[in-house]
């Protein structure tokens, strides 16, 4: 355990690339407020992630911080490929041709690596490039180059992904080559992942079937980028362990004007769940060049945290940015002061948690107690919530209600604090070699590391830390 008890609840996710791969870029950023490495599989190199794991450990050791890795899979997202000279600048009304290939010498003509993709291309349609910052008019057709007029401009650098509105890919969001990634990393130790392009439950499920018969067990995100994805979201949420909002490619796949609206609706309801809830894409775009984000920028990172999101995601800001540690801090501000403004604002989630909820008479043992912990903090001053996690559900239960207090979870399961740090406000901690510890020792503990002080009441969920055990046994407040 640290006494690093941050001054924001809600969790950064980083993504790790050149500008953030350093030995000293990264322990920057873990002490800027890094809470989750995120290696984007769709770039890079194995060898280069397995290096970067074993750093990231390394200095979260060292640093005494718990970071977490996520790895993104990279799904059957439609990219380009290699460019002449890394990049292209497309100029509006100018003509271009898009060729399967996986590299292009001539600067007009754009390499796609997807096979037989102008088969999915609709004659006069729209391609987009790039989250849809490029637009290209469809212009003919023939032997499988596709012509077109550039309508928006813009730079494109390799391997940026390409959208095709309403395209059917025809093929499952969950390749033969993710499996084969997901087998890498389980064997590096990694115990999460994001599965990308996810169109219903049994994408998710498929991955879960795969890890359990290589006797593992992992937490899997679903990438929300998909419009099916939007419509089968219940069954997601019952087969995931969490969601990415990711903006980018849903706000080509749906009409753009409706991402903000969806993306309320998909934090409302996997906190009605209880399931975590990354928000991704886009939240200070500026940084990557700029020092300061926008106005509009803060406001949605402001926005998301007021809407009950667990996570904010960074992915360019710190990956290929100019300023990745500025970009962190500034994160962690705004998070801060939204939180803190959250019932000012009567953005609790707990009354629609109570009202969708109260109307079943079978509720999880976890739901009822949750209840009765946020009610003790709301109407108690409770300066800390410490919870015996097991395997995390009633973390999680607890979490969703986005407590003024924060939650020090107690587990036995390395899997389940990795994943744990992921939620708000929650502070995880890995009793290492114990199966149980007498509250009175982790009292000490809390007190010794300064996250606690004479008078303080902390209030106690106490259980057992045996790993595929949840049960748990009361509740109690003490002072100290």
């Amino acid at each position: 355990m640290n006494n690093n008890l941050a001054n924001h609840k809600t969790k950064i996710v980083c993504t790790i690339g050149p500008s953030s791969g350093s030995i000293h870029a990264l322990s920057e950023l873990i002490m800027a407020g890094m809470n989750v490495a995120r290696l984007n599989l769709s770039h890079g190199t194995l060898a280069g992630h397995k290096r970067m794991i074993q750093h990231i450990r390394s200095l979260a050791s060292r640093l005494n911080r718990t970071t977490s890795i996520m790895i993104d899979l990279p799904g059957t997202k439609i990219r380009v490929g290699n460019l002449k000279s890394g990049s292209v600048v497309l100029k509006r009304n100018e003509t271009v041709i898009l060729a399967e290939g996986s590299a292009s010498d001539n600067e007009s003509i754009i390499p796609v690596e997807y096979e037989h993709f102008h088969d999915l291309v609709p004659e006069k349609g729209t391609v987009y490039l790039n989250d849809g910052f490029i637009q290209l008019k469809v212009q003919k057709i023939h032997r499988g180059r596709v012509t077109c007029r550039v309508v928006t401009g813009g730079l494109l650098a390799s391997h940026k992904g390409l959208n095709i509105p309403g395209a059917k890919l025809g093929v499952s969001g969950v390749t033969g080559e993710d499996l084969r990634l997901i087998d890498i990393f389980l064997n590096q130790g990694i115990d999460m992942f994001c599965v990308s392009f996810v169109e219903r439950m049994e994408d998710i499920q498929k991955v879960k079937r795969f890890i359990n018969s290589r006797g593992k067990q992992a937490s899997i995100i679903a990438k929300i980028e998909r419009s099916n994805a939007v419509k089968h979201i219940d069954g997601i949420l019952d087969a995931a362990d969490g969601i990415m909002v990711a903006r980018g490619d849903l706000g080509v796949e749906i009409p753009i004007e409706q991402v903000p609206v969806v993306q309320k609706m998909l934090i409302r309801k996997a906190n009605m769940r209880g399931k975590v809830v990354i928000t991704a894409t886009q939240m200070l775009l500026s940084m990557t060049e700029h020092i300061r984000p926008t106005r509009a920028e803060v406001t949605d990172v402001a926005n998301a945290v007021l809407d009950g999101t667990d996570a904010v995601m960074l992915s360019e800001e710190t990956a290929t940015g100019r300023y990745p540690v500025e970009t962190v801090r500034m994160m962690a501000k705004i998070a801060g002061i939204s939180e803190r403004k959250r019932k000012e604002f009567g953005c609790l989630p707990a009354a629609g948690i109570a009202k969708n909820q109260g109307k079943d008479k079978h509720r999880a043992v976890e739901d009822v107690l949750s209840y009765d912990v946020q009610y003790a903090i709301e109407n108690i001053r409770i300066s800390l919530a410490v919870v015996y996690a097991g395997t995390g559900g009633i973390v999680r239960a607890i979490s969703r209600f986005k407590p003024d207090c924060w939650i020090i979870s107690v587990t036995g399961d390395k899997q389940a604090m990795h994943f744990l740090n992921l939620s708000y406000g929650v502070h995880p901690f890995l009793m290492q070699g114990q199966k149980t510890e007498r509250h009175e020792d982790i009292i000490k503990k809390i007190t010794r590391y300064g996250l606690a002080k004479s008078g303080d009441k902390i209030l106690l969920v106490e259980g057992t830390l045996r790993k595929k055990d949840d049960h748990t046994n009361s509740l109690s407040i003490i002072t100290i």
